[in-house]
């Protein structure tokens, strides 16, 4: 019911201001009783007692409530109250993108907290849920690369996925021509208008059979975006030098190298950018931009459709005037 009146507009508000006649009829109505009424002067109450008070007494001001209401309602027919239904026609075009991700043993370096690979996959997953409209697919590098998840709009599944990324799941190394191309693949025959490649690395191109550049030309023939990520503080990082048997790693302070030149490079030639990240905020930072720049597309239409109802509030008006009419006809009618 309260929804209802919330939908209503007026055709005519302006006449609402009308309503502003009421109380000036009531204030006439309490000063004319005032004025006009009758007195009784009488000796004693004692042959009143006991007499009980009528339930025409009880009604007697009905008749101006009643006219009052009318008028009421009839001012809000004149304002002629509509509904507005409307909805929308929304064309959604969403954008196919792959994130390409480096889980070579570097990557557990302590320059990001806990390290660069854990914060690269909370930030991956972070991007995700800022892109409901998206198609988004998943491969990982090191020495070799293979797709962890294919394009989807489930992103609960690829969410997930990332729990069980690690170091060591293939062949250690870095072959960044290898996970582009791979991810190029993913996406190349897509009919999205818009084909992403996100690919993050911490180092230089040292295994794979396929080169980065050759794999950015690629990228360049089907139109497929491709955007860089190096990560890694600038000069020495905490990183993994040496493998205990028993899994664990011995630490040591190493050079930060990333060949951003390479980098740099695939990304301008296929439209993308390249990115820096030196730690965790700067890599959020990063993947909010990329989230502006690769804006899903969506097309409206608004359809309205307006409906009159007024024809409620005119029925309650003739009943208020016909109930004004009974009762001054047959409740409290004069004698001349």
């Amino acid at each position: 019911m309260f929804d209802f009146f919330n939908d209503i507009t007026f055709a005519n508000k302006d006449l609402l201001w009308l309503l502003l006649v009421i109380p000036v009829i009531l204030a006439w109505y309490i000063w004319k009783s005032k004025t006009y009424s009758a007195e009784l002067s009488v000796s004693t109450f004692q042959n009143f007692e006991g007499v009980k008070i009528s339930l025409k007494q009880y009604l007697r001001h009905s008749l101006i409530l009643l006219r009052l209401a009318a008028i009421a309602l009839l001012i809000v027919v004149l304002a002629r109250p509509q509904s507005r239904s409307s909805w929308k026609d929304v064309k959604t075009e969403g954008i196919d993108i792959v994130m390409a991700l480096d889980i070579s043993g570097s990557m557990l370096a302590k320059d990001f907290k806990p390290d660069r690979l854990e914060a690269a996959k909370e930030v991956a997953q972070d991007f995700i849920d800022s892109r409901p409209n998206d198609r988004i697919g998943l491969v990982i590098f090191s020495g070799e690369s293979f797709t962890q998840c294919p394009l989807t709009s489930d992103h609960a599944v690829i969410k997930n996925l990332f729990a069980g990324i690690h170091t060591g799941m293939v062949a250690d190394g870095t072959a960044i021509g290898n996970g582009l191309s791979t991810a190029i693949t993913r996406v190349k025959d897509s009919k999205a208008k818009s084909k992403v490649v996100i690919l993050l690395t911490d180092g230089v191109n040292n295994q794979g059979q396929i080169a980065p550049i050759t794999a950015a030309e690629i990228a360049e023939a089907f139109g497929v975006r491709v955007y860089t990520i190096g990560v890694g503080t600038l000069g020495k990082a905490l990183s993994p030098v040496a493998m205990y048997p028993d899994g664990t790693y011995e630490y040591g302070y190493v050079d930060v190298t990333i060949d951003e030149p390479t980098l740099t490079e695939i990304a301008e030639m296929t439209g993308g950018k390249y990115f820096r990240a030196t730690n965790n905020d700067k890599l959020k930072d990063i993947y909010k931009e990329i989230d502006r720049l690769e804006k899903t597309i969506f097309e409206e239409k608004n359809f309205t459709n307006k409906a009159e109802h007024f024809l409620p509030f005119a029925i309650a008006a003739g009943i208020a005037l016909l109930l004004e009419f009974l009762l001054k006809s047959f409740v409290f009618r004069s004698i001349p």
